[in-house]
């Protein structure tokens, strides 16, 4: 399992600062790279690479384990699109079909397990 950096506090505040309006660089920085603990912690493993440039990058889902080169399985988008993600207020296909998120491999589907907190930021 994912060693956490960011307390479930810290991480819960940040969250609910930035669903509710906040601009804050670093509120939104901790929001992004706690909710990427977060996954780790809900679907550990080590087959799906998520990527938050260039905020933060986690490794995630059970499977083979990637070691050396790119992943088979890769996510990767943009902070807002994230946090829409992991709060419920953007859907996986909605994401993946306009484009806002790319994900590669037949591992690259994370649907199963977003949204991760409700739109209140709440775990």
């Amino acid at each position: 399992m994912a060693r956490r950096r960011i307390s479930q506090a810290a991480g819960t505040a940040a969250l609910r600062a930035v669903v509710g309006g906040s601009t804050d660089r670093t509120e939104r920085t901790t929001a992004v790279r706690f909710s990427l603990e977060e996954l780790a912690a809900r679907a550990p493993g080590n087959s799906v690479e998520v990527r938050v440039p260039p905020l933060g990058v986690t490794q995630c889902v059970e499977g083979p384990r990637h070691t050396r080169g790119t992943p088979p399985n890769v996510v990767e988008t943009d902070a807002d699109t994230w946090l829409a993600l992991v709060t419920g207020t953007l859907s996986w296909s909605d994401a993946v079909a306009s484009g806002a998120v790319s994900a590669s491999g037949q591992r690259a589907d994370l649907s199963g397990v977003l949204p991760l907190f409700s739109s209140a930021g709440a775990g």
